[in-house]
């Protein structure tokens, strides 16, 4: 999904969903800063560190308030987490219901070789350990369609910072 081609229908939530390290911020950041919501930004405002875990909860209820003020207001939505765990992709499509707006999913099915890779090149390198257990809960596109996200495009690259997307739906 390239942004330059790739047009959302106005006020949609996009979840990007996969492993750390699949290019998802590197995607996101095609879009405008305003779209943008990360959970790495709000952990680092509150403890000077996007990788203190301990700060999620308030990263979550910063980011659920501006997910609510963007989707009251029907403006798109990037939600740039990893979004692997099914009771947060359940949050992020229950806010879309509320305010009832469309759900996307951008799937990154991106390889834990590659992964790996970019991962080590990152400022801000995630344990190994924590990506071979995110490997597991990658879900695939007819999950993410089934658990009611409205389409799902997924990138498959081995470079995924520039992807295009196989259209599910």
């Amino acid at each position: 999904m390239n942004p330059t081609t790739f047009v959302p229908v106005p006020g949609s939530l996009i979840a990007l969903v996969g492993g750390s390290g699949a290019g998802k911020t590197t995607f996101a950041s095609r879009w405008p800063t305003t779209w943008r919501l990360s959970l790495d930004d709000y952990r680092a405002m509150a403890t000077d560190d996007m990788a203190d875990q301990s700060a999620t909860p308030v990263a979550d209820q910063v980011q659920t308030l501006l997910l609510d003020a963007r989707l009251s207001r029907n403006l798109t939505t990037v939600v740039d987490s990893t979004a692997l765990l099914p009771h947060v992709r359940a949050g992020l499509l229950a806010r879309a219901r509320y305010w009832q707006r469309p759900c996307a999913a951008v799937l990154f099915e991106v390889s834990l070789e590659t992964r790996r890779a970019l991962n080590a090149g990152r400022e801000r390198v995630v344990p190994d350990h924590v990506l071979v257990d995110q490997e597991q809960h990658v879900p695939s596109a007819e999950q993410l369609l089934a658990e009611g996200f409205a389409h799902v495009d997924r990138i498959t690259v081995t470079a995924p910072a520039c992807p295009e997307p196989a259209r599910i739906r």
